[in-house]
């Protein structure tokens, strides 16, 4: 029983200095801010960009495209689905390629301003080996 009990602590010990460390911390923040990001830039492009797209589409909400594959005319994607005609909605694919372009955009932009704020390194300086440290005392004892 006791060497069960010290086989569960060692476990969860393990698994806590697992957690604990500064990879899955920084992925676990990742995430989170990632999630919020999303919401950001979906908004951007949700309420701020496609309205400007679709005025140029007509007034037409991109993701309100379709075709209906078969017979009946219908003027809205939601009329031709209240009829559960067959239809293909395209629009809804362009939508989320314009997401998908918007979101990378943004995310390069965020990169780039992120590597300039980065201060440049300093190039490490070589230590040198014993041997090397070793030849050098030599020299300055035979200076001497």
């Amino acid at each position: 029983m006791d060497q069960l009990k010290t086989k569960t602590f060692t476990f969860f010990k393990n698994f806590k200095a697992f957690l604990m460390k500064g990879d899955i911390v920084s992925l676990a923040t990742a995430v989170i801010i990632g999630g919020a990001f999303k919401t950001i830039v979906s908004s951007l492009a949700a309420d701020i960009l496609m309205p400007i797209v679709g005025l140029f589409l007509g007034n037409k909400n991109v993701a309100n495209l379709f075709i209906v594959l078969g017979e009946g005319k219908y003027d809205t994607l939601a009329q031709a689905k209240q009829a559960d005609a067959a239809v293909l909605t395209y629009g809804n694919f362009l939508q989320a390629i314009i997401d998908f372009v918007i979101i990378g955009f943004v995310i390069f932009i965020f990169i780039k301003a992120y590597e300039k704020t980065k201060k440049k390194e300093a190039p490490k300086v070589k230590k040198p080996s014993q041997e090397e440290l070793l030849t050098e005392i030599r020299d300055l004892l035979a200076k001497k």
